[in-house]
């Protein structure tokens, strides 16, 4: 009997979060949560902010995302899931000095939102969402085990 597995790649303008065969992935996308198993159709959808979850030999892999897309492509018996995100991290990055970090940037961009001659909302949004991201993800995982 072949076990089958999927092919997932993590990758943000910046570096390449994560590329390793996995048995399913949990992702946030703007239409909702999807679960992707081997074999799953051919898919392009926009992710969301929020947690990707992989699943490798029973073992999570939690990371946080926000933005970017997602693309499900099927060659022969091969599945590969290839995320193009904004921003994602692992959650074995998001240490708690981060996590208090990203809790008092939510909180100064959040003071800056109330000047709105100086504010540009686009970059606010964009680090607001990142920000608040790090914090959900993390305060969900803490006391979850998963692979390091």
């Amino acid at each position: 009997m072949i076990i089958k597995k999927l092919k997932l790649k993590i990758v943000t303008p910046e570096r390449l979060i994560l590329e390793d065969w996995v048995d399913q992935v949990t992702i946030p996308t703007t239409k909702g949560e999807i679960t992707v198993l081997p074999d799953h159709i051919p898919l392009i959808a926009e992710v969301a902010s929020g947690d990707v979850v992989a699943v490798a030999v029973g073992e999570s892999i939690p990371m946080a995302i926000s933005g970017g897309f997602l693309e499900i492509k099927k060659n022969a018996e091969i599945t590969e899931v290839a995320i193009l995100a904004d921003f994602a991290e692992h959650m074995r990055e998001l240490s708690d000095e981060k996590i208090a970090q990203a809790k008092a940037r939510a909180e100064e961009l959040r003071k800056q939102m109330e000047n709105k001659e100086v504010v540009d909302f686009e970059h606010f949004a964009t680090e607001l969402e990142r920000s608040l991201t790090r914090v959900k993800v993390a305060d969900k995982w803490r006391t979850k085990k998963y692979r390091k």
